[in-house]
């Protein structure tokens, strides 16, 4: 059956959006499942399921930054091959596309080398204990071991879609999805391998996702071909992929470093549980921000389109309808999560001094979690119309400027504690987000007006 492409320089722009955001979000909630299907059962392991949770929280960090250079290289690589295709030169497109596997895969084994001979100072910043580290160590050692796989399998899946290959390109997550949520209790439970056996679950799934991709783009069926020929590099190609890629790479870095800082002065304020908090309020959020990434994202693609083909009107409907339905979603989740707090905590872990710990810090964690959406809606109307600068720097500005200092300081402020870690959120979801939209309306929108004058005249 022939895919359906959708027209977006034509009918309503929110159809438009709704039919590319639909897909993308189901796409998001099976790529979780890897990591969250991980932490459900790891929660669960008897006798040790809270300490065991931490552990894998305090490797967070780690996946993070696996995932900042996957998306370094396959975000900058994916759409300068696309370009390519366009202007009909397929050569240089494999050309591309080989460049950026080449550039996965080095960076995969240097990292895991890295990884490993560094795991312990490394885990300890990031909040490990003498309790906790030996779970951390023994997840994050065979993660590191699988971390090529990793990185083709998420870096090089941009390359499947940009084809035309969509229905491909999802099932590389979900058939890695499937299988590690089949494989996790098999290795947990019965063959009691605890985290460990989250980790080789883990592993043996993105292995069959990066196989997945490369079977496809060595066949026949695939336009572009990935052969060694075509993965040699050249310093301009590497140049151009890296540069592209800057802004998916420093969303992911400044993520990771957000989480190392928490986990760290948690440990410090709190100790092991409070640093489980934490991994539970993190993936908590992870959930939340599934849908809007699915929106945000599906609205790019309208917008990127009708900006490049000139129809501004649309644009601007586009980035109405993203930020009213943004702040929609979020208000809802808000209310949900204030009022069904223990619900979210029970599908990672239910031991009481979890729970205990939990509920109140959610109350904080997710005040006004409206004003995330906000954020997500600024920045990704800056990417789709080229502006990446602002997006980084809002990442950046919220994160780093705003998220890390609060995080340090407010703690020993006015006896909160490890209330003013988790309190350093909101702030940042109120201030950042602000400072963003308004960002986004005041150099955006007298632009979209301007052309639209500009081209009447014409």
């Amino acid at each position: 059956m022939k895919a359906k492409k959708t027209d977006f320089s034509k009918g309503s722009v929110y159809r438009n959006i709704l039919e590319v955001a639909v897909p993308m979000t189901a796409a998001q909630i099976v790529s979780l499942l890897y990591n969250i299907v991980d932490r459900m059962y790891i929660g669960r392991i008897p006798g040790e399921g809270r300490i065991a949770l931490t552990g894998l929280g305090i490797c967070f960090p780690i996946i993070m930054m696996i995932n900042a250079f996957a998306n370094l290289f396959g975000t900058g690589g994916s759409p300068i091959c696309a370009m390519e295709q366009g202007k009909g030169d397929y050569e240089e497109a494999q050309k591309v596309m080989g460049n950026t596997c080449t550039l996965l895969v080095a960076a995969g084994l240097a990292l895991m080398i890295l990884g490993m001979v560094f795991n312990r100072p490394l885990l300890y910043a990031f909040g490990a204990s003498d309790i906790t580290y030996p779970y951390a160590r023994d997840y994050a050692l065979i993660y590191l071991a699988g971390t090529v796989f990793v990185m083709i399998s998420l870096g090089m899946n941009g390359f499947i879609n940009n084809q035309g290959f969509a229905r491909t390109g999802m099932m590389t997550v979900v058939v890695g999805a499937i299988m590690n949520i089949i494989l996790d209790p098999v290795f947990i439970f019965v063959f009691d391998m605890g985290v460990q056996g989250a980790a080789i679950a883990t592993v043996l799934s993105q292995m069959v996702s990066a196989l997945w991709v490369l079977r496809f783009l060595t066949g026949k069926t695939t336009t572009l071909h990935l052969r060694p020929a075509v993965m040699r590099l050249k310093l301009s190609r590497v140049k151009n992929i890296t540069v592209l890629g800057l802004t998916g790479f420093m969303m992911q870095f400044t993520n990771s470093v957000v989480q190392i800082v928490c986990n760290s002065t948690l440990q410090t304020w709190g100790g092991d549980l409070y640093v489980g908090v934490m991994t539970v309020m993190s993936s908590i959020r992870e959930i939340f921000n599934m849908p809007a990434m699915g929106l945000t994202n599906g609205a790019q693609a309208v917008m990127s389109f009708n900006y490049g083909a000139g129809q501004y009107d649309r644009v601007k409907k586009a980035i109405k309808f993203t930020a009213a339905t943004g702040v929609i979603m979020f208000t809802v989740l808000w209310g949900i999560v204030t009022v069904f707090p223990a619900f979210f905590v029970h599908i990672f872990n239910s031991d009481p001094k979890m729970i205990e710990a939990c509920v109140p810090v959610m109350h904080i964690y997710f005040f006004g979690l409206f004003m995330m959406s906000l954020q997500f809606c600024g920045q990704s109307i800056f990417v789709a119309l080229g502006k990446a600068k602002y997006a980084i720097f809002f990442s950046i500005f919220r994160k780093i400027i705003i998220v890390v200092p609060l995080t340090i300081l407010l703690p020993g402020m006015w006896n909160l504690g490890t209330n003013g870690v988790f309190a350093a959120e909101p702030v940042s979801n109120f201030v950042g987000g602000a400072a963003c939209f308004i960002t986004m309306l005041c150099v955006v929108m007298p632009e979209l007006n301007g052309k639209k004058k500009k081209s009447q005249v014409v």
